[in-house]
């Protein structure tokens, strides 16, 4: 049981939460937060003080105070007039992550909804019932108001839901579960739409896929070096240990551990080949740079998890400070310096992929044998070849650009939640390239039989061949690329 507001939240907890294997719950503790925040609020609304989103308009507009009598039309003109996102929906396990995290950040108790909003919410996440969120419009700072806008436009029974993979309205979703749609009081709207939770959710996704593809890098860069029948001498350990970066060290150590009792390494041990090409002996370097970038962006995340990025931020029945909690710099760049780390991930394996097609080292060239007739694996690296350069063109940093909003209001946004899709493409462009590595890689291992290879090797070996045959002849691999990207797509290769 994780206990919203009180526990720490983790990316595995929100997984966890998302699938259904870990349940959320409101304990007394955050009960007792978001009631004495709420009864804060509802003074302030009532007070002739000007209080910024509980008592005035927004952005430029607050200068105007508004009629304790209008702030229910105030917070519901919020949602909708911000609800202005484009472009194709974005994925519902989005959605849900955005909603548990903004749970978690309600029931800190300084945002002053009311308990029952939190309720729906939490009612949402529980039956599946995901909004329906455009994947544009957002500049990351006052938070990500067009997208949260679309998450909870439901919540007042507006916007529409996902059922299965059709779109239905919310009104005729709230009717089927015996739900009226909500009447938002003051604050409410601004402590939904004021955050980070788009940013954090593309964060928190790109994390979980990009653990597995670090280790997967790895374990293909590794049967690429057996392919190649590289050196294992650029992994040892006192190497690495007179250069202790965390990431360079565990990459040194997991293919060390990959290439244990290599009958294929030791068979070359006397050879007279000095140092092999940079994307073979130097993976712990790349590779850990790339590490190093996503333990730096993992940490980052986990502080804003657990944080409250509304604003104003409710203090007390006469302080309410209007901050930038809600700015997305912190994350933005942090993601955008990951982007580029996950994009090297697909450089130099697109590197090894070349290097296994030059014939060297008693390896045929193009991987074939009757080459001529047959091109072999010559055009799959065309592919490799484009989707690294599709990546290093998403490698632009969004939050290096600013575009000025809100009648000069927020004069300078961090366009994180652009980092925040970009690094996602990135990825899925990395778990296209590294299943082409890996299917090259069995295949040049083919021809260093009879030699054996390390345990976790060979049952990788036989997760390719169990979807791919060895090419013999010339045949449509189009079918087996994708056989391979499903392999990676459901990490179905044994990586630790």
């Amino acid at each position: 049981m994780f206990k919203y507001g009180v526990d720490q939240l983790t990316i595995k907890k929100v997984k966890d939460i998302a699938n259904g294997t870990l349940k959320g719950s409101l304990t007394n503790t955050a009960i007792d937060r978001v009631n004495s925040c709420r009864k804060k609020v509802e003074v302030m609304a009532k007070g002739n003080k000007a209080v910024y989103g509980i008592n005035t308009g927004f952005g430029p507009l607050c200068d105007k105070q508004i009629a304790p009598e209008k702030t229910q039309k105030l917070q519901e003109n919020l949602l909708i007039s911000h609800a202005v996102g484009v472009g194709k929906p974005i994925e519902k396990e989005l959605s849900k992550i955005m909603m548990i995290c903004k749970v978690h950040a309600l029931c800190q108790g300084y945002s002053g909804v009311r308990l029952s909003l939190i309720e729906r919410i939490i009612y949402f996440i529980e039956n599946d019932l995901l909004p329906v969120v455009p994947e544009q419009g957002s500049v990351g700072a006052s938070g990500d108001l067009a997208p949260l806008s679309h998450l909870f436009l439901p919540l007042i029974g507006e916007g529409d839901f996902w059922i299965e993979d059709a779109i239905c309205s919310a009104k005729e979703v709230l009717s089927s579960h015996g739900l009226i749609p909500l009447q938002l009081e003051a604050k409410e709207g601004l402590g939904l739409i004021n955050g980070t939770q788009f940013i954090l959710a593309h964060a928190i996704k790109g994390l979980d896929k990009m653990e597995y593809l670090l280790d997967l890098a790895d374990v293909s860069g590794t049967m690429s070096l057996e392919g190649f029948q590289g050196s294992a001498a650029p992994f040892k350990k006192a190497l690495h240990e007179i250069r202790p970066f965390p990431g360079n060290l565990k990459v040194a150590k997991r293919i060390r551990k990959l290439l244990k009792d290599s009958q294929n390494i030791e068979s070359h041990l006397e050879c007279n080949r000095v140092q092999d090409p940079y994307s073979i002996r130097c993976m712990p370097q790349v590779h850990g740079a790339s590490r190093n970038a996503y333990y730096h962006l993992k940490e980052l995340t986990g502080i804003e998890m657990n944080s409250v990025t509304d604003n104003p931020i409710v203090l007390s029945e006469t302080e309410a400070i209007s901050g930038g909690n809600f700015h997305g710099q912190s994350l933005g760049m942090a993601i955008d310096y990951v982007a580029l780390a996950a994009s090297e991930l697909g450089n130099i394996s697109d590197r090894r992929c070349y290097l296994l097609l030059e014939g060297k080292y008693g390896l045929p060239r193009l991987l074939t044998e009757n080459e001529g007739l047959n091109s072999g694996y010559m055009i799959p690296q065309y592919t490799t070849a484009a989707l690294a350069s599709e990546n290093k063109s998403l490698c632009f940093p969004s939050s290096a650009d600013s575009i000025p909003t809100s009648l000069g209001q927020e004069d300078f946004v961090s366009m994180g939640s652009i980092s925040g899709r970009k690094l996602n493409q990135i990825l899925e462009n990395i778990e296209k390239i590294l299943a082409i590595e890996l299917m090259f890689a069995v295949q040049a291992m083919e021809f260093r039989r009879p030699n054996t290879f390390s345990k976790i090797i060979e049952e990788n070996f036989v997760i390719v061949r169990s979807r791919v045959n060895k090419l013999e002849d010339d045949r449509i691999l189009k079918y087996d690329i994708d056989n391979m990207i499903d392999l990676v797509k459901n990490r179905s290769f044994i990586v630790r």
